[in-house]
């Protein structure tokens, strides 16, 4: 291997001695070995380099929080932006690195790179479109204070609907709002449909028209959304009692084992336990309450909780059916 080349594949580390090669010094011709120190020759001892690249910081971090304050590696990359990331942007500031204030032809130079920069950041009205719906979806996202994490899911469904070519024809804001409700389904967080649309800047019914889309052509791993699920969110609103809680998630479960809960808004049947559960540790909490807290009618609420004290009262595994 001659010293090019074991430049070209490592740096600081030692070269195999099956792959060293006798063109590699250039005095005598001899083999060239590389370790983590120096490049030196094995038959004339010529020291080829004795300056090894050391390719980590200058600085020492004792923890990780010194780790992580002198890193200068920049940002990860993101799927919530459009180029992962990677973009630049030209600042507003009046002064330049030394704190020098710029000159009006300076800031007007300035000025101009900036306009001219931000019409070149697309290189096409699809990406243009992409950035608008990562917005779009993070703004959402924002505003139902979610995780970060199902926030870059979110993303990354939009992103996959946006290369399925699934967005024409259809608004940017109903296939974002789609997407946010999506991640939400596919990580079993108990957000409802209601409650992802209000954020939105479209209608209802354009929302659900595209998770439909969503969740028939992508084919997405949703499941069944659990009663249980939603009782630490009705009894959290309403601020009641931890005994109440704890109750009302056995009554859900049980409803879920009896079938009260088959075919129903597993929101409207958790409003239900949860006033069953109230009325048992004898707090006072009404049905509209637990319905605007569970975005369900009171009239959902009373009907399965009717069927709930059918399983209470009669112990029938098979309650009836009452109107909703």
């Amino acid at each position: 291997m001659s010293l090019r080349n074991v430049y070209e594949r490592t740096f600081d580390e030692d070269v195999p001695a099956a792959e060293r090669s006798s063109s590699g010094c250039p005095e005598c011709g001899g083999l060239v070995h590389t370790n983590s120190i120096e490049t030196v020759c094995d038959d004339c001892g010529l020291v080829l380099e004795d300056r090894p690249i050391d390719h980590g910081p200058e600085w020492c971090a004792f923890d990780d929080t010194e780790r992580i304050e002198r890193a200068r590696t920049g940002p990860a990359l993101t799927p919530t932006r459009h180029d992962r990331g990677l973009s630049s942007e030209i600042g507003f500031d009046q002064t330049d690195a030394n704190g020098t204030t710029l000159s009006g032809r300076k800031r007007s130079q300035i000025g101009r790179l900036r306009r001219e920069h931000r019409r070149g950041r697309w290189s096409s009205k699809a990406e243009q479109n992409l950035a608008h719906g990562l917005a779009e979806v993070r703004r959402i996202v924002g505003a139902l204070d979610l995780p970060r994490s199902l926030r870059d899911q979110a993303c990354r469904l939009y992103r996959t609907a946006a290369g399925e070519d699934l967005i024409r024809g259809r608004s940017i804001e109903a296939m974002a709002a789609a997407s946010v409700y999506a991640a939400c389904r596919c990580a079993g967080l108990p957000r409802t449909l209601q409650e992802v649309s209000v954020t939105s800047a479209v209608s209802h019914e354009r929302v659900q028209n595209a998770y439909s889309v969503l969740n028939r052509e992508l084919e997405l791993p949703t499941v069944p959304m659990e009663p249980l699920e939603y009782v630490p969110r009705v009894t959290s609103a309403l601020d009641l009692s931890t005994g109440t809680r704890q109750r009302a998630a056995a009554l859900a479960k049980q409803a879920v084992r009896t079938g009260v809960a088959n075919g129903y808004n597993p929101a409207g049947v958790a409003a239900g336990c949860v006033y069953q559960a109230a009325r048992e540790q004898d707090e006072r909490v009404t049905q509209a309450a637990l319905a605007d807290a569970a975005e369900v009618t009171p009239m959902t609420v009373r009907a399965r909780w009717n069927e709930l004290q059918t399983i209470l009262n009669g112990g029938d595994d098979q309650p009836r059916r009452g109107n909703a």
